[in-house]
């Protein structure tokens, strides 16, 4: 009987063990599955286990069950002797070993991000095992990155300040406007702070105007944060008016926005005290049918004049419309085309490909931030806004210049740049305006003359005023174009036999900013005879 006991004792304690054994096996597999590089340490930081993804994201590296046994920092190194590692990270590999290992200090739960030498970006966590050891995952989050990375790019691009909030209203990305409205420098350092904390701490700060209580202001941007769509106007301490609108994200998150309303506001202002004015005035002109009929003859003519006005601008208004719908849908569908391409089929690109199409999409990102700033520029000085701080300078030394940053694009035309007429005279404008006035001529001339043609540089003084002249010798302008050409978005005559460049903006703002400074923008050309571009500035005293 007692033999029998044991007999069933050892087959309970085999089949036991063979569970064991089965339930290890599918752990194992199962990690092995994963597309997350595993790593456990004991707690003298030896590698005891890498699943398989872990050789995947170093395929430099020895098989993992051969790194068994070494410690965490000899992997690093390791990592770093296989050139796994980008350049810029382990410029100070001691540095990097440093700030890898703090991660296995007691109570650190920061995840970091290293960036590999093929571009790809690694997020690294790690977590303390109860038995005094450490897990690390190490994930490739190299999308998430660069689209963060593309979504800050394109809010700092915005004219609006920009702000997004986790589900728990920490702060996780905003642009320089938004950091700068709440008194601080960079966005980095507001990263992870809490709505309430930066609204808080703004009042206090004196960063807005506030009226009445301080805490029912901060109430009142409490409520409308949390609404599905709030919406409340603020003013800075610089009277800056600005319409705050918050909205729900689709993650639990909140979106805030805030956008200069101070033009608007003004408007607004004046429009109500008008209106009050009115009133007193209606008031007045009651006490006699004459000063009525006056007014209703006022308001006649009035309406008349907008009605007219409107339909002027409607030309315009489709002209713009039209260009802005073609200049913009261009870059953005290559943009988007190329991005697309990229990121659906990553593994058929090789460098070359890869290189090639990046440049692609920075060409047509650099075209449309360029035809954004020229349409900035022009609205600042329509505005009355574009700010000009005058001194003396160079003209010839500037026109040299040009001739430089236009020698590559004219070569690849094999277009000759001549500025042998560029000698020291001094005129007295604004820098930044001046240089674009000459990059936007010289460019011009080399677009649009043909292959083998010559540009030619110059300038000249008598004293009281100073020209400086960019000529070609391209197809030239017809005269019936000429005044057309000025026209924003207009291209009538200027283009090569290949195609036209650009949206038509260049001679419309050196146009602008030569008027701006006192001075003109002088066009002569002739068809089959290239085309001649002056611009007349005040001299240096």
């Amino acid at each position: 009987m007692a033999g029998a006991v044991n007999l069933a004792n050892n087959s309970l304690a085999q089949t036991h063990a063979d569970i064991d054994f089965d339930a290890s096996r599918a752990v194992f597999e199962a990690l092995d599955s994963l597309r997350v590089a595993i790593t456990v340490f004991d707690p003298h930081e030896r590698l005891v286990f890498a699943n398989r993804h872990f050789n995947y994201l170093f395929a430099s590296m020895p098989d993992r069950d051969s790194l068994v046994g070494i410690t965490y920092e000899q992997l690093i190194r390791r990592e770093m002797a296989g050139n796994e590692i980008a350049a810029t990270e382990v410029y100070d590999a001691d540095a990097f070993i440093a700030k890898r290992r703090a991660q296995l200090r007691p109570g650190e739960y920061s995840p970091i991000d290293i960036r590999l030498a093929d571009g790809r970006i690694v997020e690294i966590k790690a977590r303390r095992t109860p038995k005094g050891g450490w897990i690390s995952l190490l994930s490739d989050v190299t999308a998430a990155r660069n689209t963060m990375a593309r979504l800050e790019d394109a809010i700092e691009l915005s004219a609006d300040a920009f702000a997004f909030f986790d589900r728990h209203d920490r702060l996780a990305v905003c642009n320089e406007m938004y950091a700068a409205l709440h008194g601080v420098t960079s966005p980095e350092e507001m990263k992870g702070r809490e709505f309430r904390d930066i609204v808080v701490a703004s009042a206090q700060r004196g960063l807005f105007a506030i009226e009445g209580e301080m805490d029912a202001w901060v109430e009142r941007r409490l409520q409308a944060h949390g609404s599905p769509a709030g919406a409340l106007t603020v003013i800075a301490a610089n009277s800056t008016a600005y319409l705050v609108r918050d909205r729900a994200t689709s993650d639990g998150g909140r979106t805030t926005i805030f956008t200069d309303v101070t033009d608007s506001r003004r408007t607004e202002l004046a429009l109500s005290e008008q209106t009050r004015a009115l009133e007193r005035a209606r008031r007045a002109l009651a006490k006699t049918t004459a000063e009525a009929q006056r007014q209703t003859s006022y308001l006649a003519d009035l309406t008349r004049r907008l009605d007219a006005a409107e339909a002027a601008a409607a030309p315009a208004k489709t002209t713009l419309l039209r260009t802005m719908s073609h200049e913009l849908k261009t870059p953005l569908n290559a943009i988007i085309g190329f991005a697309d391409l990229l990121r659906s089929t990553p593994d058929r690109f090789g460098p070359e490909q890869i290189e090639e199409y990046s440049g692609l999409i920075h060409a047509a990102g650099h075209n449309l931030l360029r035809l954004i700033n020229q349409i900035l520029d022009l609205t600042k000085i329509a505005a009355g806004r574009f700010e000009l701080k005058h001194e003396k300078l160079d003209a010839g030394a500037l026109l040299w210049n040009a001739k430089d940053i236009f020698a590559g694009k004219a070569a690849a035309k094999t277009v000759s740049i001549e500025a042998d007429d560029c000698g020291s005279v001094h005129v007295h404008v604004d820098e930044n305006a001046l240089t674009t006035m000459i990059h936007n001529l010289v460019e011009n001339a080399v677009n649009f003359t043909h292959t083998g043609g010559s540009v030619r540089l110059s300038v000249n003084g008598n004293g009281t005023r100073v020209r400086l002249t960019v000529s070609d010798n391209g197809p030239g302008v017809a005269p019936e174009h000429m005044a057309r050409i000025l026209e924003p978005f207009e291209q009538a005559g200027r283009s090569t036999s290949d195609h036209a460049h650009g949206a038509g903006l260049g001679l419309t703002i050196v146009k602008a900013l030569a008027e701006l400074h006192g001075g003109t923008l002088i066009l002569e050309s002739e068809v089959g005879k290239g085309f001649t571009a002056t611009i007349d500035l005040p001299a240096a005293k």
